[in-house]
């Protein structure tokens, strides 16, 4: 069952392939991998708690909220990923 929060059935630790040109535009430009990621830099600093759930040290729950497009769900993927 993991792996299938986000459509995807790949085995954990798989990259996702790369969309095809028929994807939305959000999902083509969607960073694949935290290095991607821009902007909010002291979240992910050693010892930070999104940091952990990065590096696979510490897993919660967590509660992303915020306005549309400031990638609530492309980080809830790559920590899912």
């Amino acid at each position: 069952m993991s792996g299938e929060l986000f459509g995807s059935n790949l085995p954990s630790g798989k990259p996702r392939r790369e969309p095809s040109p028929g994807t939305p535009l959000a999902d083509r430009m969607r960073p694949r991998s935290f290095e991607e990621l821009v902007g909010q830099e002291d979240l992910f600093r050693p010892g930070a708690p999104l940091a952990a759930m990065r590096d696979g040290t510490h897993l919660s729950s967590i509660v992303l909220w915020g306005p549309p497009g400031t990638g609530k769900t492309t980080l809830a993927r790559l920590i899912a990923d």
